[in-house]
């Protein structure tokens, strides 16, 4: 008599090895790809605090608009290899596009130091958004495939934590390193070093998780039970068998399914308002008087903040849920927004910037987690991929958005206008995103 799939599936890859799902059966590998994000993290990080400077200082760009045309292509290149990186990890596997993403990164810290003018500092960030794009999709990806589906929060927790405290501990040290050393070269070395380190951990002792990923969506032998309660009466409960079309996850991720819809958009505000903390905070501090120093502490604290708290909010969106960690999170993102917008001084704008990140981590892996919740293990790299598309995009919409705006209207005024985005995108996700409660 045949017995159900256990939870945690063990079962058999191609050669004939078992295939365990779960954090604790996997940890070795898991923790790997937990380094191998931070230093994906510390390769975006190498950027946050100089490159708004660069942008004045070297180049002696007048205008938002043109000094934000990094960001807006670092986010197009990124919105779309995210899109890609899934269909190519269902293809050929997760560790051929990790490895592929840092050979595509070996040129960025190249391009950053002998950039001779603004053109090469936009071409840096696109070959830095393809990298990334394929990177940091492919980690989210890997660790979903490992943990199986009862501590997807958790391990998306840890993912992004340890990505953003790189972005962190990067920004803060190259804060230093220009204070000290100048805007060039200094601060982009450090950013060469991670690209050889990841690219040599991903070659030499990353190990392929698709085959658990195939083991998951066995175990599932065709049911939607396990996914999110709720998602077996949307359009997501009809694939449960994973055999969709790249066009079918596309749209149901996109706009037809509740939750995965209410998802992206959250997703793609999210990004829209890092995108405008990244560009212009680091310019509105330095005109307010700030010392450099100070602007490299705030530039990392917000992603500092937001990396260590998502290995609480992960967890806690597997015990609680995850729709309301997010309206939640969206909120109190846009109330720090107002902090930023209507205060003066180092004490408000560090305060803002722990409430930013706060905000961000109660939203960042619990989306992703949600995105796994409800996509079948046979299309789940795909519809991760389509969510990104989304989120990413988000940079290249707050680029545009806070340049034209700024440039109008002022610093202050954008950040206001780009906080009641955030605050109608957490109202977006109340009103459609359906109730969670993944133990079900």
């Amino acid at each position: 008599m045949s017995t159900p799939a256990p939870s945690h599936a063990a079962r058999r890859d191609a050669v004939g090895s078992a295939v365990i799902l779960g954090l604790r059966s996997n940890l070795p590998q898991f923790l790997l790809l937990v380094a191998v994000n931070a230093l994906v993290g510390g390769t975006l990080g190498q950027e946050r605090t100089v490159l708004p400077l660069l942008a004045g200082d070297v180049f002696h760009l007048d205008s938002y608009s043109s000094a934000l045309t990094y960001i807006l292509a670092f986010g197009l290149a990124k919105a779309a290899t995210n899109y890609a990186a899934g269909t190519l990890s269902d293809r050929f596997g997760r560790k051929p596009v990790l490895v592929a993403g840092w050979l595509i990164a070996l040129p960025v810290p190249l391009l950053l130091i002998f950039g001779s003018s603004w053109a090469w500092i936009v071409a840096a960030n696109v070959v830095l958004g393809l990298s990334q794009g394929l990177t940091w999709s492919t980690t989210v990806v890997m660790k979903m495939d490992l943990v199986g589906p009862h501590r997807r929060g958790l391990a998306m927790g840890f993912n992004e934590a340890a990505g953003y405290l790189g972005v962190a501990g990067t920004a803060l040290f190259t804060g230093y390193l220009a204070a000290t050393y100048g805007l060039r070269p200094a601060p982009f070395l450090l950013g060469a070093a991670f690209i050889a380190v990841g690219l040599g951990l991903s070659i030499l002792t990353v190990r392929e998780t698709h085959h658990h990923a195939k083991a998951e969506a066995a175990s599932r032998s065709g049911s939607v039970a396990e996914t999110q309660p709720g998602a077996a009466a949307g359009p997501a409960a009809g694939a449960a068998s994973g055999g969709l079309s790249s066009r079918e996850v596309f749209t149901l991720t996109s706009f037809r399914d509740r939750s995965l819809s209410a998802v992206s958009q959250a997703g793609m505000v999210n990004n829209l308002n890092d995108g405008l903390a990244w560009g212009l905070f680091p310019v509105l501090f330095t005109s307010a008087g700030l010392p450099l120093e100070q602007v490299g502490i705030l530039a990392a604290v917000y992603p500092a903040v937001w990396g260590a708290v998502q290995l609480v909010t992960g967890a806690a969106s597997d015990r609680f849920g995850r729709k309301w960690l997010i309206a939640g999170g969206m909120g109190v993102q846009a109330a720090g927004l107002v902090m930023v917008a209507a205060g003066h001084g180092f004490g408000v704008w560090l305060a803002a910037a722990v409430l930013m990140g706060v905000g961000t981590a109660m939203v960042y892996p619990t989306l992703l987690a949600a995105i796994g919740d409800v996509a079948h293990p046979g299309w789940r790299a795909r519809s991760v991929g389509v969510y990104r598309l989304w989120r990413d995009g988000g940079f290249a919409v707050g680029a545009l958005l806070s340049g034209i705006l700024a440039d109008a209207y002022g610093i202050p005024s954008t950040i206001m206008v780009v906080a009641a985005l955030t605050a109608a995108s957490g109202v977006v996700v109340a009103l459609r995103m359906r109730g969670t409660d993944h133990r079900r």
